[in-house]
């Protein structure tokens, strides 16, 4: 089991990589970085998530076209990923339906964030780099994955071997993001 410093120092290894060398992605970590984001935690169990997972060439290559925006230098790295996760959701359960419903929140997105990251942590435990496209031509890419028109494409996470550097994270300083009993 990973201890508290252990789990500490992946997350802080964990960045948003947009460099990719050329080497495949093993079977078998890829199962386990899927598994990891199946195995993620959601509201009232409903886990609204669908992944689509892309190696083939072509696909990769078109999936790539659609995430990319050269003109606002958007996504241009994403050709370099010999792997694309994409992440569908599908309709949460009755249970959490009720409750974002109660609670005017979808709990769908909180959930498909979570299995996200889940999916980043495993990636960066296994030695690989990822990261997450928000921005994409929905309609394209399920087009490309034939995925039903009634379907939301929320992300694409690339994966592969990073041959990036490693960044420092800059963040706003912990007085300015955490308090304790007030706000």
């Amino acid at each position: 089991m990973t201890g508290g410093k252990e789990m500490l120092e992946l997350i802080l290894r964990r960045q948003s990589d947009r460099k990719y060398d050329e080497n495949p992605v093993e079977p078998e970590k890829l199962d386990r970085i899927l598994e990891a984001g199946r195995m993620a935690p959601s509201a009232c169990n409903a886990q609204p998530w669908k992944f689509v997972v892309a190696t083939d060439q072509t696909i990769l290559a078109q999936l790539a076209d659609a995430a990319s925006a050269k003109l606002l230098g958007m996504n241009t790295f994403v050709s370099q990923a010999p792997v694309m996760i994409t992440i569908v959701r599908e309709k949460p359960n009755l249970s959490s339906r009720i409750g974002g419903t109660i609670k005017s929140k979808d709990y769908s997105l909180i959930d498909i964030g979570i299995a996200a990251e889940n999916i980043c942590l495993q990636a960066i435990s296994e030695g690989l780099g990822t990261c997450i496209i928000g921005w994409f031509d929905e309609d394209r890419v399920k087009s490309i994955l034939g995925i039903p028109s009634s379907k939301r494409v929320e992300l694409i996470i690339t994966l592969g071997y990073t041959s990036g550097d490693y960044r420092q994270k800059k963040r706003k300083p912990k007085e300015e993001t955490v308090s304790y009993n007030k706000y």
